[in-house]
């Protein structure tokens, strides 16, 4: 008798539904969230680079289409930037750094003049203004040639899981070959 009683209530436990969602959500609720979260994260720092990217591209591209530079072209063009990066805000936690590089007169290129937007400390990768710049690997500036360079800094921070994943720096730079002066100097 006793048997049959256990057998009847195992039997009805393997039978019976009603918690079995309840029980699966459980499980799978956690997997779920950092899914979601994940996802997420994934998705803001894609568009992030996208839209640090386009703003160093934007800079370089605007800047090299002048015929002359005055300082207060330079700080009307950095007022671009606030619509670019939208919804982000690089203010607080990035840098543009737009420079002209150029060479003459037989003599080695040498950064002609730089400017700069933005809190972080960044400096230039290429070096300060004045200065002999350090160019990537085979690329060249001959005589009489100059090239905007446009760098953009940016200090990520994830949104949701920042005690998960450490903060990252990342960085693009663009490149344009001034097309109606030369924009060796600034008026």
């Amino acid at each position: 008798m006793k048997e049959n009683v256990m057998f009847r209530f195992v039997r009805r436990l393997l039978v019976e539904r009603r918690g079995a969602i309840a029980v699966e959500f459980a499980l799978f609720a956690p997997i779920l969230i950092m899914l979601i979260t994940g996802g997420v994260e994934i998705n803001r720092f894609v568009l992030l680079n996208q839209k640090l990217e386009r703003v160093s591209v934007t800079v370089a591209d605007l800047t090299s289409q002048a015929e002359s530079l005055t300082e207060a072209d330079l700080v009307g063009l950095f007022q671009v930037i606030g619509p670019v990066m939208k919804p982000f805000d690089l203010t607080g936690v990035g840098k543009v750094i737009v420079s002209s590089i150029g060479a003459k007169d037989g003599n080695s290129p040498r950064i002609n003049w730089q400017r700069s937007f933005g809190a972080l400390a960044n400096s230039s990768a290429f070096g300060v203004e004045g200065s002999t710049p350090t160019l990537p690997a085979g690329f060249v500036i001959r005589d009489t040639e100059n090239v905007i360079v446009a760098e953009v800094f940016y200090d990520y921070s994830p949104l949701i899981v920042s005690n998960v994943i450490a903060p990252v720096s990342l960085y693009h730079v663009s490149y344009f070959r001034p097309r109606f002066g030369s924009l060796d100097k600034l008026n």
